[in-house]
This record gives C-alpha cells, sequence and structure tokens, in this order.
C-alpha cells in the first residue's frame, strides 16, 4: 500500500498486509497514547495526527518496502544515532523490517515531537 483510498484509519488498517498489521496498530496505539488532544485522521493517504482542524503533523504509513513514520527533521536528528535497522528520508524514518522497531524509542521520538510542534503532555 503506497497511498491508501481508506476514508478511515480503521478501513486502512483492514487493507495493510498480515505481515505488517502489528507493528501498524502498535505504532497506532503509540500515536494515539502519546499524542493527546491531538485529532486522529486520513490525510495525503494514510493516517496523521493533529491540532483539531489543523493539517497533520505527525502521519504513518505502510509503504511498498518499509513502514515509514513522518516525524520531523528535528526530532530524526536528535534521536538519529540511536535508530538501528533503519533509513532516513526528509523528516521520516523507514523501517524496512516491522519486526525491528524499537518502539520504546519511537515513543519518545512521538512525544519528543508532539512537544516541538506544540502538544502539550
Amino acid at each position: 500500500m503506497v497511498q491508501s483510498s481508506a476514508l478511515t484509519v480503521e478501513q486502512y488498517l483492514s487493507e495493510v498486509e498480515p505481515a505488517r498489521i502489528a507493528a501498524i496498530q502498535r505504532l497506532r496505539d503509540e500515536c494515539r497514547a502519546r499524542l493527546t488532544g491531538w485529532e486522529e485522521r486520513m490525510q495525503w493517504g494514510m493516517p496523521g495526527y493533529g491540532p483539531p482542524g489543523a493539517d497533520a503533523l505527525i502521519s504513518f504509513n505502510s509503504q511498498k518496502g518499509y513502514i515509514s513514520v513522518y516525524i520531523g527533521k528535528s526530532t530524526i536528528d536528535d534521536h538519529k544515532a540511536l535508530v538501528t535497522g533503519a533509513s532516513f528520508g526528509k523528516g521520516c524514518i523507514r523501517y524496512p523490517n516491522p519486526d525491528r522497531i524499537d518502539f520504546d524509542l519511537l515513543g519518545t521520538m512521538l512525544s519528543d515531537a508532539f512537544r516541538a510542534k506544540g502538544g502539550e503532555s
């Protein structure tokens, strides 16, 4: 799934390939737990999170060869040395193997990005 036409996150999840669904669901759970007060929505063909009425500021997607997390360049730069088993794009982390995602570190990064983007925890 490169870009989904799903209208809801639940519909998006139903389209994720079985080998990745556990990681995508856990990523969603981390976002919902750490990005408090932000709305979950489908935007740009992927699940995204942002302040009510504003564009998504953090998103994720199941791409052809990896799971990508769009979390922002400054957050990536702050934690890049700790991330293993991933590559980086402009403002995103790309995990080719869902089993190698360090969800503890990713959770910390989500919280840091949330604060940096104006969220309150």
